[in-house]
C-alpha cells in the first residue's frame, strides 16, 4: 500500500509525482554532535545542509518521515517580501527596518532558486503569481501596493491588474481587479524536501526519521534532545517543527498556532482550458485566503478551506470542488485525484517567530503561510549564526510577535471563533462579480 502520512489528511499529488523519496534510519542509541535539530521541514533541512556544508557535525532528527508536514504539503507559492505588504511594515517599524526585511525575502528568493540549481533539484518552477481582490474596496490599495513597490521598495515587477485584464488571466470573472508580480512563482515542495535531504546527507549531516523527540532541555552549556531511541548531546539545538511541536516546547507553542490547510489535486486540463492560460499562481484577499495554480502537466491545485484547530476534514474533495466551482462553473463536475492536507503555523501579527527559547537552543516557525522560500532561507540564517554572524537572523528575532490569548486551554476555541467569524462575514457578502463580454 502506499505510504500514508499519520500526521496529515489524504495522500498528496506531490507524493504521487516526486519521484523516489528516500528513507532514512531511526535513532538507535546516544549521540553527541555540535549541533542537533529536531524537525525534519524546509527549516531543519536547509539547516542541516548548510551546517554540514560548513564542518559542523549535525545530527537532524523527525518524527515521522521528511516532508510529511506543511514543508512537503503545502500550496507551493513562494511570494514576494514578508507576509504583509513592505508598506504595512513600514508603518509599524519605520521604512529602514521594512527595507531590511522586504530585502532579506528577496534574498531567500534568489536563495532558494539558486539552492535548487547549483544542486540540480529540479523543483517545477513556474514563473508569476496573481494576487486578486474579492470585493471593490480593495482596488485602491492594490494599485497603491504595485506603485510602492516600484516607487520606494526598488521592486518594478509588481503591475496593478484592472477587472478585465483579472478576468483575463484567471479564465474566471468571480474578481473585480488584482495585482500580477512576475518576479516570483511557484514550486513542487516535495521536490524540494526531498533534494535538501539529500544535499544534507552528502554533506555529512547524520539525519534520522521516525524519531520522535520526548523533550528538550538545556544547562550547563549543554543541550540534550530525548528520544525513545536515545539522547542527542549537543552544543547548540534548532527547533524547527513548526505547527508539529505539540507540547514539545511551551514557549513555541504559546507563540505558534496550527491551522489546517486543504488542496486537492484536478485531472489534467487540457491545453485549451481557459484556466489560468499564463501559468501563473494565485492567491485572493479573503481573510481565509483561496490559492490555486497549475501544474507543469496543466491539473489545477486548488487550496481553499483551512481548519482552525487540529481536527481533519472527512470531505476534502467535496469542499474543494465547491469552491473551484465558484470560481470556474465549467469546473463543477471535473475530477479530482488527489485531496490533502497538512497543518501551517500561525503567529498573531501573521510575522515569522523567531526566538532563543532557552540557553543555546532558537526555535523557529509561524510563517503564517508565507513559508516555503522563508524557512529554507532561516535554515542557512541559523547556520550562519552558529558560525558567529547572528545580526541577519536577528531581524527576525526581534520582531514583536505576542503569545495567542487564552493560554494553551482556550487558545483554540477562541481562535476558532474569531476566524470562523471572519469567514462566515465573507461568505455572506459574496456575490458574483464582473460578467466579461
Amino acid at each position: 500500500m502506499p505510504y500514508q502520512s499519520p500526521i496529515s489528511p489524504g495522500r498528496s499529488w506531490y507524493e504521487d509525482t516526486a519521484g523516489p523519496r528516500p528513507e532514512y534510519p531511526a535513532l538507535d542509541g546516544d549521540r553527541s554532535c555540535d549541533v542537533v535539530v529536531v524537525g525534519g521541514g524546509f527549516t531543519g533541512l536547509s539547516a542541516a545542509a548548510h551546517l554540514a556544508k560548513a564542518g559542523a557535525d549535525v545530527v537532524l532528527i523527525e518524527a515521522h518521515r521528511f516532508g510529511d508536514g506543511a514543508s512537503g504539503r503545502n500550496g507551493g507559492q513562494l511570494g514576494t517580501g514578508q507576509r504583509a505588504w513592505a508598506e504595512e511594515m513600514e508603518a509599524e517599524y519605520g521604512f529602514s527596518r521594512a527595507k531590511a526585511l522586504f530585502d532579506l525575502a528577496e534574498e531567500a528568493k534568489a536563495h532558494l532558486l539558486e539552492f535548487a540549481a547549483v544542486n540540480q533539484i529540479d523543483i517545477d518552477y513556474m514563473p508569476g503569481q496573481l494576487s486578486v481582490a474579492h470585493k471593490p474596496r480593495y482596488l485602491d490599495d492594490y494599485k497603491a501596493h504595485a506603485e510602492i513597490m516600484a516607487g520606494r521598495f526598488n521592486y518594478p515587477h509588481i503591475a496593478f491588474m484592472d477587472a478585465r485584464e483579472t478576468a483575463e488571466r484567471l479564465g474566471s470573472t468571480r474578481y473585480f481587479g488584482g495585482t500580477r508580480d512576475t518576479g516570483t512563482g511557484h514550486i513542487h515542495p516535495m521536490k524540494l524536501v526531498i533534494g535538501t535531504a539529500k544535499v544534507a546527507a552528502a554533506a555529512g549531516a547524520h539525519l534520522f526519521e521516525q524519531t520522535l523527540s520526548t523533550g528538550v532541555t538545556s544547562s550547563g552549556g549543554k543541550v540534550r534532545v530525548t528520544t525513545s531511541r536515545g539522547t542527542i548531546t549537543a552544543q547548540k539545538c534548532l527547533i524547527g517543527v513548526n505547527a508539529y511541536g505539540g507540547t514539545l516546547e511551551p514557549v513555541s507553542a504559546a507563540h505558534i498556532m496550527p491551522i489546517g490547510s486543504f488542496i486537492g489535486a484536478t485531472v489534467p486540463l487540457g491545453v485549451h482550458s481557459k484556466v489560468l492560460p499564463g501559468g501563473e499562481a494565485v492567491d485572493d484577499s479573503r481573510f481565509v485566503v483561496r490559492y490555486f495554480r497549475k501544474s507543469r502537466d496543466g491539473r489545477l491545485l486548488f487550496g481553499g478551506r483551512e481548519v482552525y484547530g487540529v481536527n481533519d476534514p472527512k470531505d476534502i474533495h467535496v469542499h474543494i470542488r465547491r469552491q473551484i466551482a465558484e470560481l470556474y462553473p465549467e469546473l463543477s463536475d471535473v475530477e479530482i485525484t488527489h485531496g490533502w492536507g497538512g497543518y501551517v503555523g500561525i503567529t498573531m501579527p501573521r510575522k515569522p517567530f523567531v526566538r532563543e527559547v532557552m540557553p543555546n537552543v532558537i526555535s523557529a516557525g509561524g510563517y503564517s503561510g508565507h513559508g516555503v522560500m522563508l524557512s529554507n532561507f532561516f535554515g542557512k540564517l541559523y547556520a550562519q549564526t552558529v558560525a558567529g554572524n547572528r545580526d541577519r537572523l536577528k531581524l527576525i528575532e526581534d520582531l514583536n510577535i505576542p503569545a495567542f490569548p487564552g493560554g494553551r486551554r482556550f487558545r483554540t476555541p477562541l481562535l476558532f471563533l474569531a476566524l470562523n467569524w471572519f469567514a462566515l462575514r465573507e461568505s455572506i457578502s459574496y456575490q458574483p462579480w464582473l460578467v466579461l463580454s
